[in-house]
């Protein structure tokens, strides 16, 4: 059977970025299943395993705009150092809360300052390139 839309796919994955850096794999492990055009997997991926079938191995590069966007400045949030635990008042350090309507979003610290902190909420991978090496290991109709 064909990856189309529509389809249950379980792959097997490595992800890398452009200094050959791991950042995820499920080699090893169970496979990641999705379904084929209902943008569970960034479009980039979705766009390069349409047409593969079970047992295929494709290596390929997704860019910044196919895949989790470019970095924005506009992502960058300015705020009171009090609002932010004296522990994670560090570069680097990683945030989860919740916006005014009660979502949950991530955010890095990217600078401290005396008085405020500034949040990163660009995606971890936004403006790389991402390089997959994936093995479409199933393909089938979606459950239930």
């Amino acid at each position: 059977m064909m990856v189309e839309a529509g389809k249950q796919v379980s792959i097997e994955y490595t992800l890398k970025i452009d200094n050959d850096t791991v950042v995820a794999s499920n080699v090893g492990s169970g496979p990641y299943t999705y379904v084929q055009g209902a943008r569970q997997i960034v479009p980039g991926v979705e766009k390069a395993l349409q047409g593969m079938q079970t047992g295929e191995r494709k290596v390929f590069s997704v860019r910044p705009r196919d895949g989790f966007g470019e970095r924005s400045e506009e992502a960058l949030q300015v705020v009171d150092k009090g609002l932010v635990p004296e522990e994670s008042q560090e570069v680097n350090a990683q945030l989860q809360g919740r916006d005014e309507r009660g979502g949950i979003f991530s955010a890095r610290v990217a600078d401290v300052t005396e008085e405020t902190v500034i949040l990163d909420l660009n995606h971890p991978l936004a403006g790389k390139t991402l390089h997959f090496d994936v093995k479409v290991l199933d393909v089938a109709e979606p459950d239930g």
